[in-house]
């Protein structure tokens, strides 16, 4: 396997579980970023650029990381926050008027970051036009009766949570949330993020697409999981919450079309590099080549102070919300207690533990099955702790 890029002394375990995902995990082409104390301390890519091709990843190839954008998207209106722009004890209607409809005028801004919102299905699903239109998503979920009363239990918004954090975004500051983070962050930054991306940087990114795990016990030593029954039979049910959160856009978007990477949903497709994950989360818990940090002290406790915590209505599992950040825990586990940082399904993940000063970034075109803990993922994590 011909990995590149560079490792400080000391992560060398990190390399070694990235070699090892190639040959054993069913990698096809990935890249892992890790920053300790604003500095980066491993930068690796190998494999190809495109899931189903021979093209070699570059340096600078970019993915889709799907959910794992959630993490970004949710830095903005906590730094709106932290600016005096949002309130986050507000009624969202105090920024979206028509939010209010159908019983969701109590429903706050903090429970659309964790996840209480009540609205992560739509009696009707979107097609893939419309939701990319920047139009019709918003106008759903605002008209959208809640699936309970909303601040009272979490459960995962999927997909709604593009139109709802991106229209609280738009509302609040006139811009669109990829407009935004282009501008005040990965500009200033210098960060490999975009929620639409540009058709000057198209020309980086690989095709990305499913892949089939390893067989149970052709890893040597890996852990196996049997999903619960229970988490089984909610995605195969059409009527489930769990069906129909993940399917609030059918059919399912072609995440290699060039429309919808240049569409705007901070839910599912945000585009990166590992490089670029790590060094946003880095910014978030620290000053980063010259830049001071993006969230001031209290912004950041409420990035990972738990809002919401135990069975997920729509994950099935138990999930910890943060304010726009999972937490760690069984379902997403990340470096240790106070970690937050976001999955993406398939394989991605992004976060940043404060305490121990590290910031990871993993971006891989192979898509596995699996939510919030893949084993790739997973073992590149193992690999990072064991090295502190």
């Amino acid at each position: 396997m011909d990995v590149r890029g560079t490792v400080a002394p000391g992560f060398e375990p990190v390399a070694e579980a990235f070699v090892r995902n190639f040959e054993q995990r069913g990698e096809r082409g990935a890249a892992v970023a890790v920053y300790r104390d604003g500095r980066k301390v491993v930068d690796l890519w190998a494999g190809t650029r495109d899931v189903d091709g021979t093209e070699p990843w570059a340096v600078d190839t970019v993915q889709i990381v799907r959910s794992a954008g959630k993490g970004i998207a949710a830095a903005v209106p906590l730094l709106l926050h932290q600016r005096g722009q949002v309130d986050l004890d507000a009624p969202v209607s105090t920024y979206w008027p028509e939010f209010k409809a159908n019983g969701k005028e109590r429903v706050l801004v903090r429970d659309l970051l964790a996840h209480r919102a009540g609205v992560p299905a739509l009696d009707r699903p979107l097609t893939p036009a419309e939701a990319a239109d920047g139009v019709s998503g918003p106008a759903a979920v605002a008209a959208q009766r809640p699936q309970w009363e909303p601040g009272t239990d979490h459960g995962y918004h999927a997909q709604t949570y593009s139109w709802l954090i991106g229209e609280l975004v738009r509302r609040a500051t006139g811009r669109t949330i990829g407009r935004w983070i282009a501008e005040e962050i990965a500009r200033p930054l210098g960060l490999d993020f975009w929620f639409g991306l540009p058709a000057e940087e198209a020309h980086r990114i690989g095709r990305i697409g499913p892949v089939e795990p390893p067989a149970p016990g052709e890893v040597s030593g890996a852990l196996r999981v049997r999903p619960k029954r229970s988490v089984v039979d909610a995605y195969r049910d059409p009527e489930s919450l769990t069906r129909r959160a993940f399917g609030a856009i059918d059919p399912l978007p072609d995440e290699n079309d060039a429309a919808y990477r240049t569409a705007e949903l901070p839910a599912s497709n945000g585009i990166a590099t590992a490089r670029g994950l790590a060094h946003c989360y880095a910014a978030m818990i620290g000053p980063v080549d010259g830049h001071r940090r993006l969230f001031a002290p209290a912004t950041l406790t409420l990035a990972r102070t738990e809002e919401s915590a135990g069975p997920d209505r729509v994950l099935v599992v138990s999930t910890r919300f943060g304010l726009g950040y999972m937490l760690h825990g069984p379902a997403a586990p990340l470096l240790g207690p106070g970690s937050f940082g976001h999955p993406g399904r398939g394989g991605s993940l992004g976060f940043a533990d404060p305490e121990s000063g590290i910031a990871f970034g993993y971006v891989t075109n192979g898509l596995q099955k699996g939510v919030t803990a893949d084993p790739r993922a997973q073992a590149l994590v193992r690999a990072v702790r064991s090295a502190l």
